[in-house]
């Protein structure tokens, strides 16, 4: 049982939380409170790591105390080829978000996409417009054959490669660039997945628009949403349900 006053013993596991700005999200206290509730001897620590440590922090872990890492949303695709061992997900998207350390190696997988597909069950949206290539776009295509999806991006010729990647059927493909006009009222939700530099082509948004991008990112559907008075959802806006799931897999271990 975790000590009332928070010490860690010898027989603690320990977990960290890796971001740019770790120390400033509530994700590792909602774990940490579940695992005090729960009487789990575990405890996480968030650790404020920049880009040109990360390498070094994650490929040390092997030899470290800590057992594992979640790994916040800026640094999803910048560590799977530190992996020892890769989920099918990891593998074919080319992110990870969840590290376990088994003996001296290190394992990775995804659940922030798991999240995600319960929330737009959960809030009726099945008809979705999918912006971008990137591996959140690849996880969660993956995953959601329960949804009709559209796809967006600027050039056509790599989405239409990404599709043929994800061996996507008749794909509705679209193209969204600067200075077009694109309207998704027809759509339950938008998930926006891009690197474009702006959305200010869009002119309508659906009821729902999400992102994984945290508060410390710039998030271009926010910012769209924002002027449009549109309902937008981000990483922070489900970090409850974020911790819970995180907490089920770390807790297992």
């Amino acid at each position: 049982m975790m000590n009332n006053d928070n010490k860690i013993s010898k027989q603690t596991k320990l977990f960290g939380y890796i971001g740019e700005n770790a120390s400033t999200s509530r994700f590792s206290a909602l774990i940490n409170k579940l695992f005090k509730q729960n009487n789990n001897n575990m405890m996480m620590i968030p650790m404020n790591i920049r880009e040109d440590d990360l390498y070094f922090t994650i490929s040390n872990m092997k030899k470290s105390h800590v057992n594992g890492a979640v790994i916040s949303n800026e640094y999803v695709d910048k560590i799977v080829d530190i992996l020892d061992e890769k989920t099918v997900l990891v593998e074919r998207s080319g992110m990870c978000d969840i590290v376990f350390k088994e003996g001296e190696t290190l394992k990775g997988d995804i659940f922030t996409t798991g999240v995600l597909l319960k929330k737009l069950k959960s809030i009726g949206a099945f008809n979705i417009a999918v912006i971008g290539i990137n591996p959140h776009a690849k996880a969660f295509c993956q995953v959601a054959s329960e949804f009709k999806l559209s796809f967006f991006y600027e050039n056509l010729e790599e989405l239409m490669d990404f599709c043929s990647e994800m061996k996507i059927e008749n794909a509705d493909i679209n193209r969204i660039a600067d200075g077009m006009s694109v309207d998704f009222s027809q759509y339950d939700a938008v998930l926006d997945f891009s690197d474009l530099d702006s959305l200010d082509m869009v002119e309508k948004l659906a009821p729902y628009s999400f992102d994984m991008k945290n508060t410390k990112e710039v998030s271009k559907l926010k910012n769209r949403a924002d002027k449009l008075g549109a309902n937008y959802i981000g990483y922070d806006d489900m970090v409850d349900v974020l911790a819970k799931e995180a907490y089920i897999s770390l807790s297992g271990v």
